[in-house]
């Protein structure tokens, strides 16, 4: 094997069994969470207000209807959220659906 081979692994080898890589790894790794933490509950927030809005109301237009689902609940239970978050969407399923806002 050519002696830069040898030295590239040896660097490579000592490198991924140094602390320093794991913390940075490990820090990196927690920062995601917490990113995850903060946009669950972001989003819990966001729905539960706007349920609790629709559900007053008693009605929901498609538009809406359209927008929670997709682009809030959806993407809430892909990052492992639930709760009460689920029993507040089965409400919203529930009401009277009309059509768009503008009409």
């Amino acid at each position: 094997m050519p002696m830069w081979v040898q030295m590239f692994l040896q660097i490579l080898v000592a490198a991924l069994a140094s602390s320093g890589l794991w913390t940075f790894v490990q820090r990196k790794a927690e920062k995601k969470d917490a990113r995850t933490r903060m946009l669950l509950g972001l989003a819990h927030d966001c729905i539960v207000e706007r349920c609790a809005e629709y559900l007053a109301r008693g009605y929901i237009y498609q538009s809406e209807y359209e927008n929670l689902t997709k682009y809030l609940y959806k993407p809430y239970l892909e990052l492992g959220g639930n709760g009460l978050v689920k029993r507040m969407m089965t409400s919203i399923e529930k009401l009277p659906l009309k059509g768009d806002v503008n009409e």
